[in-house]
């Protein structure tokens, strides 16, 4: 038995020093202009999750999900996040391609996690993506204004639908299923 551990840890470490050799020796693709393999990304994802889950703190959102507080998440969005994660007018990001993995479309494909999830991505970024730590470019309260708004894109209050009418011409992704909704009663 402890000859069968022995060879499964001294299997690791050459597969290890193997990937790592090819790595150094410019063997590995780094290009980020290529879409990357489903398994590769349901790996990465996991391991993000995971590593949020646990890491962050459960902390509860000190900002109230007030109108105003809701849209100066928005602008806070469009002038920090949009340009990655595609804007409030339901256009997907012109650098989406761009990046390797590419980011979330957090507008047309809204986030579901709970706030401390997203709050602890946006204060804190992610490593080996184009995701940057905001923390020292945003303020805490900014931070968490703009995390109120990505938890509640689909379910917005009324001023803030219209705010956001108001500003590009297109719904929120929830209002807009009402008003569809609406039209067949």
């Amino acid at each position: 038995m402890r000859n069968f551990v022995l060879g499964v840890i001294l299997t690791i470490v050459v597969l290890v020093l193997v990937v790592l050799g090819l790595a150094l020796l410019g063997f590995l693709p780094t290009r980020a202009n290529t879409p990357e393999p489903k398994i590769e990304r349901q790996v990465a994802m996991s391991a993000l999750d995971n590593s949020v889950e646990r890491h962050a703190p459960r902390t509860n959102n000190p900002v109230p999900p007030t109108d105003e507080n809701l849209i100066a998440g928005m602008k806070i969005y469009t002038m920090n996040c949009a340009l990655c994660h595609g804007g409030i007018d339901r256009q997907p990001s012109t650098l989406e391609k761009s990046f390797y993995p590419p980011p979330p479309t957090l507008i047309l494909e809204p986030d579901d996690d709970p706030e401390w999830h997203i709050h602890y991505v946006i204060h804190n970024g992610v490593r080996y993506t184009g995701m940057p730590a905001w923390d020292k470019t945003l303020s805490e309260e900014d931070i968490w204004k703009v995390t109120a708004f990505l938890s509640r894109v689909e379910k917005l209050p009324p001023a803030v639908q219209d705010y956001w009418k108001k500003a590009t011409g297109t719904a929120p992704p929830e209002a807009e299923k009402t008003e569809h909704h609406d039209h067949h009663h």
